[in-house]
Formats: structure tokens, C-alpha cells, sequence
């Protein structure tokens, strides 16, 4: 099994748990460890992987739960820097009555990791590097060291993975530069997963199908996964779309099933060299795939991404 690098935000979610009541009002709060990358990275340890991460945490007790947290499940945190002069960051959300998200960013550590400390990683350590950070195109040290490192990992024969994980409340004034940098990693890219919106929204597309044409047409180097929600998976490979059913279950909350399924992916992934990933046929995608979908599902049974990766592990894939 080779080792797995994930790079961008570890911060605490602060979920509003008086349900209805904008941030203004709530004054009951659930604190939870969050962060896209972070929770790959816990995915894949969950599953048995060898896996670090590389983010930025304030040197204050949040910070240090995150790094106690990654350190539970098996995450090397060689590389969870703690940063003296900013704080953790924090996200603060309530759920409206109208389905809407009341949301506060307050950003902070996640956003100090450099170029200069991510140029010091050692790539020749890894087989794989997963992008997925929501917070990777906003602007400061963070953004270049994200892009850094993508033209470092270029030099070196290893599989880069990317997740755009585009978040709206960040980027509703300047969705462009979201889709201009993202373009910048899929270009680049082995493995890409978006869901259907980030698809239509990425391709400029009205649909799905158009959207996956687009990716199969600008794109042919990589292998990609359009997450459907209930109606499974569509997988493009080698200029052909395949759709992969869903996983039946009673969903609770589906924080983090986007990350797992990614997680399962590059843990599965890991154990085989670039020259057997290339040559994989597409019944062998198919059953990574569904393995995939499995590990987003079991991830839907329970509340909170970090819970529900207690889980996890290699056997639901049996």
C-alpha cells in the first residue's frame, strides 16, 4: 500500500443546533472537525490506508483537537502545522427553515500554509496527491502554495486527484476565478470527482450529459466521477460515460459522503502502480466505483463525517 498526500483546510465546523434560527439568534452550538481534505485523509485511514495531511491549524485548543483527531483514526499530521499568530479557522452554519444555510466564514490558520513549508514535503514519500480544498482558490499564502505544489507533484510520477468541492457562500461574488483555477487542476489531473452542479457549473452545460461530454472531449487524460446523489454515479473513462448504481439507505445526514467516496477511491487506488492504474479496464473502474458509492453510503447512516468514519473499513467492500 502506498502513501496517500492530502492538502488544504482543517477547521471547525460550528453547527447551529437551534433548528430555524439565523447565526444571529442561535445560541446553541455543535462544535465538529471539518475541512474536505481532512475528511479524505480520515476516510482513507478509516479504510486502512496510509495517509497524510498537510493543512494549517492555529496553535490554540481547536487546532489541537483537529491534529488529536487525525491522529485517532491513523492520519500522519507530520505535516498539520500549527501556526502562533492566527487563530483555527472557523465555520459557522445554521440551517434555515427555508432549507437555506446561514453562514459565517472566520478565517483564519488554514489560510497561512505556504509555499515555502509545502516545498519542503518530501513527494518521493507519496504515490498519490489529492487537491480538495474549498478554501485552496481563495486568495493568500494557501492559493500558491496549493498551486505550488501541483507544479511540483508535475515533475513526478505520481497520481493527482481533484475535488474542487466549490462552496457557494465563498465564492458567490467571483465564481470565475473558482472555475478558472479549477480548469487549471483538471487539466492536470488522473482522477477527478465533482457533483452533478459543479459539472454543469465548471462546463458552462444545462445538463449532466453535456457537461460529462464536455469533460470526455477537454479531457481525455483523466478518469472522472459525476456524483448523482440518489440515482448513483456516472463514470467517464476513455471517451465513454458508465452509470453506476447507488447504495440503498436510510440517510441521516450526508455530511461527508462526497469525501468518503473520494477517500475510498485513492485508498483503492494506492495499492497499485501509475503503469496498473493506466491500464485498468473499465470493469475493474467499475467495481472501484461501487466500492466508492459503498463507502458514501455507510457514511450517510451517521451523524457527522468524523462519526460516521468510525465506521469505516476495507470490509464493506466485501
Amino acid at each position: 500500500m502506498n502513501k496517500i498526500l492530502c492538502i488544504g483546510e482543517a477547521l471547525i465546523d460550528m453547527i447551529c443546533t437551534d433548528k430555524g434560527k439565523p447565526l444571529s439568534a442561535g445560541e446553541n452550538f455543535l462544535k465538529k472537525p471539518g475541512g474536505a481534505p481532512t475528511n479524505v485523509a480520515a476516510a482513507i485511514a478509516a479504510l486502512g490506508g496510509e495517509v497524510e495531511l498537510a493543512a494549517k491549524v492555529g496553535a490554540d485548543p481547536f487546532g489541537q483537537h483537529l491534529v488529536e483527531v487525525m491522529q485517532s483514526f491513523g492520519v500522519s499530521t507530520k505535516w498539520m502545522l500549527k501556526d502562533e499568530t492566527h487563530f483555527t479557522t472557523f465555520a459557522f452554519v445554521s440551517l434555515m427553515e427555508n432549507g437555506e444555510r446561514d453562514f459565517y466564514f472566520n478565517r483564519g490558520a488554514d489560510g497561512q500554509l505556504s509555499r515555502e513549508e509545502v516545498d519542503t514535503i518530501d513527494l518521493n514519500e507519496f504515490s498519490v496527491i489529492h487537491f480538495g480544498s474549498a478554501t485552496g482558490f481563495l486568495p493568500g499564502p494557501l492559493q500558491a502554495a496549493y498551486q505550488g505544489l501541483l507544479q511540483k507533484v508535475l515533475q513526478h510520477e505520481l497520481l493527482i486527484s481533484f475535488d474542487p468541492n466549490y462552496r457557494h457562500l465563498l465564492f458567490r461574488h467571483d465564481q470565475q476565478t473558482f472555475i478558472d483555477q479549477s480548469w487549471n487542476f483538471l487539466q492536470c489531473c488522473h482522477f477527478f470527482k465533482v457533483s452533478d452542479e459543479e459539472a454543469m457549473m465548471l462546463t458552462g452545460k444545462m445538463s449532466v450529459q453535456d457537461a460529462a461530454s464536455v469533460f470526455l472531449e477537454k479531457l481525455p487524460q483523466a478518469v472522472f466521477a459525476i456524483t448523482l446523489g440518489k440515482e448513483g454515479t456516472l463514470l467517464g473513462f476513455n471517451g465513454s460515460l458508465h452509470t453506476f448504481g447507488s447504495i440503498a439507505v436510510k440517510a441521516v445526514d450526508t455530511t461527508g459522503a462526497g469525501d468518503a467516496f473520494v477517500g475510498a477511491v485513492l485508498y483503492q487506488l494506492s495499492a497499485m502502480s501509475m503503469t496498473e492504474i493506466k491500464a485498468l479496464p473499465v470493469s475493474d473502474w467499475g467495481i472501484i466505483i461501487s466500492n466508492a458509492n459503498k463507502a458514501g453510503a455507510r457514511t450517510c447512516e451517521y451523524m457527522g463525517a468524523m462519526e460516521a468514519f468510525k465506521h469505516l473499513s476495507n470490509d464493506i467492500f466485501k
